[in-house]
């Protein structure tokens, strides 16, 4: 394993347990605030399942990818995707949505271990960012849930709902959505 792929499975590591930890420590009162104002205005608890559907979605993308394929489709709702994806999870305890981005996040972990080098140049289509490489790819995973994280730190803080785009940069050029 090179250093460049070491690096970005245990930053993987690293920041899933964290993620872990934030969503284990939060007292009861917060699991059904309000985070988001805009869309189906996600609940604490919608952006654990929103972190579960992801992961899993990350892990098929990549795998797409690496096997030849462009990644996300062009005209990919990432939105409608995500909104469908955190409904059908929406009845799932929080300890069931903890056990499976762990066991989604383990998975990831282990598929960027076993990466060669080269793999990490090799390109595709992310639904958000569009065009770009797969090491690029698995920095996105983690940030992505750091990004929301702060979002629920602040929105629990000020104790309202944040809109969503102002906490997300922007899309790039071609990324599917539209």
């Amino acid at each position: 394993m090179t250093e460049a792929v070491k690096h970005l499975a245990q930053r993987l590591e690293q920041e899933g347990e964290k993620s872990l930890a934030f969503f284990r420590r939060l007292p009861e009162s917060a699991w059904e605030a309000q985070v988001y104002s805009t869309g189906s205005g996600w609940r604490v608890h919608d952006i654990l399942a929103h972190f579960t559907s992801a992961e899993r979605g990350f892990h098929a993308l990549l795998e797409d990818v690496l096997a030849g394929g462009h990644g996300a489709p062009l005209g990919f709702d990432i939105d409608q995707f995500n909104e469908g994806e955190v409904g059908a999870l929406h009845g799932q305890p929080a300890e069931a949505l903890l056990q499976a981005f762990a066991a989604a996040r383990a998975s990831t972990i282990e598929l960027t271990q076993r990466l060669r080098p080269e793999a990490l140049i090799q390109r595709g289509r992310h639904p958000w960012f569009g065009e770009t490489t797969i090491g690029d790819m698995l920095k996105l995973i983690h940030r992505h849930n750091q990004l929301h994280q702060r979002d629920i730190r602040k929105a629990l803080a000020s104790g309202s709902p944040l809109p969503v785009e102002s906490s997300l940069p922007p899309r790039q050029a071609g990324s599917g959505d539209g």
